[in-house]
């Protein structure tokens, strides 16, 4: 491996950490004084034996002076570097910032991390101010009550002479329109405050289940080793975390959480978390290898990887699926692809591709519009629910696997990525035609 051009730099505060003088270890290594400062300010190379008897000075391993900067750290710099290019940074030396001057590099890296994370955070507020029912209702009533107002005002004020049995009733309906604005626009106060407080309050039975999904992060550890239990026990161990679940308010969110976590359990039966674990290890999360090792569907396997804990030596996934309508019903989000709470994702995901090719696994490289583009390797698969009855048609189900694309890892740099959004209004195709229509009809509702 070539040796980090930081070496001088830890050679140095190991030297200082230690409280040896330049002049010492200069001369105890058997160099000058002056040739030490060079190495030290990374104007001069250390191989070979001089890196060895200076680690031996230092008494630490030749290897903890020779690594660079954390792959992380260098990889946030560089990102935060392209964001803007007109102001030509100097990415080839990003490690000698992050080497000389680390507190620095960290605030960048954290500050590159805080734009990033605003700019998703504007964009679900983008859509829910869009698509938000709740929202749209309270506004609707807001308005409405607004203008059965300024109608009655318009009528008392301009209509001449009106009977004094009429301007009464004109003023209870003045009076009772004034009453419900205030109780609309409260409620509207109320709603936006509980969303800030909590992100983004639920407003539909899986939005509750969501919510508490999201705090675990997916996993449930209390629905894990259930192998051999009775359907009884299954279910009061069900029923005991539904009862902890403080997000479950409503019956219906409690019914889909139930559904929810029958389905992990019966997926963590089938494929018992050590054992799904050390295989997704050996295989390298490779979703196609796990279905056939464990003799599962693509859809149980796509659930496992994104529902249990992640791996340090593998990359995070997310998972999105929808039903044959093309509603999302299953989020796991995954930072840099934006998923829509409210309304219709981007018609050019995988996702969408395998719903029209059923039982055909499909994947695929896409890439996230943003001031630094991000790419992720999308694995789709579409497959029909067991049928229940013979008269009816089948209900279609598919689900896709969402992990950061990894040039190293997949071996294909210049893999070509397809363009895609978060959604419609987002998407960074100008001649989408999905994306004109959605205009169009925003542009009705408006």
């Amino acid at each position: 491996m070539p040796q980090s051009r930081l070496t001088g730099s830890r050679i140095r505060e190991r030297r200082l950490f230690l409280g040896q003088k330049q002049s010492a270890l200069a001369a105890a290594v058997g160099i000058s004084a002056a040739y030490l400062n060079l190495i030290e300010h990374n104007r001069r190379r250390a191989g070979g034996k001089l890196l060895q008897d200076l680690a031996r000075e230092l008494r630490t391993d030749p290897r903890s002076l020779t690594e660079g900067a954390e792959a992380a750290l260098l990889g946030a710099l560089r990102e935060a570097g392209q964001r803007m290019p007109e102001l030509t940074p100097e990415l080839h030396r990003s490690e000698d910032l992050a080497g000389r001057f680390p507190g620095w590099a960290a605030l960048v890296a954290a500050q590159h991390q805080r734009i990033r994370d605003l700019e998703q955070l504007v964009e679900a507020l983008s859509d829910r101010l869009t698509h938000d029912p709740e929202l749209a209702a309270s506004l609707h009533e807001v308005i409405s009550a607004v203008t059965a107002i300024r109608s009655t005002v318009g009528i008392l004020t301009e209509g001449g002479e009106i009977a004094p049995e009429w301007r009464l009733r004109f003023m209870g309906n003045m009076r009772d329109e004034g009453r419900r604005l205030s109780s609309a626009a409260q409620g509207l106060v109320q709603y936006l405050d509980a969303g800030a407080d909590r992100d983004m309050a639920p407003v539909v039975p899986g939005e509750e289940l969501a919510v508490f999904l999201d705090q675990r992060d997916h996993h449930l550890p209390e629905l894990e080793g259930l192998h051999g239990a009775t359907r009884d026990q299954v279910s009061a161990r069900i029923n005991g975390l539904i009862a902890q679940v403080g997000s479950l308010e409503t019956a219906a969110a409690k019914d889909v959480a139930r559904q929810h976590f029958r389905q992990y359990v019966e997926d963590a039966t089938a494929m018992p978390l050590a054992a799904f674990q050390a295989a997704r290890l050996d295989c390298g999360g490779d979703p196609s290898q796990l279905a056939a090792r464990f003799q599962q569907p693509l859809p149980a396997v796509m659930r496992r990887l994104a529902f249990a804990p992640t791996m340090d030596d593998l990359p995070p996934v997310g998972l999105v699926s929808c039903d044959g309508s093309g509603t999302l019903f299953l989020r796991k989000a995954l930072p840099g692809f934006s998923l829509p709470r409210f309304g219709a994702a981007c018609s050019y995901w995988p996702l969408y591709q395998a719903l029209s090719r059923p039982g055909h696994p499909l994947r695929a490289v896409v890439e996230m519009p943003g001031a630094t583009p991000r790419r992720f390797l999308c694995q789709a698969i579409c497959l029909p629910r067991e049928a229940l009855r013979f008269d009816l048609p089948p209900v279609l189900d598919a689900y896709m696997l969402i992990e950061p694309f990894d040039d190293a890892r997949t071996g294909d740099a210049e893999a070509h990525a397809l363009p895609v959004g978060s959604s419609c209004r987002v998407c960074p195709r100008p001649g989408c035609a999905a994306r004109r229509e959605a205009s169009l009809l925003s542009a009705d509702a408006v």
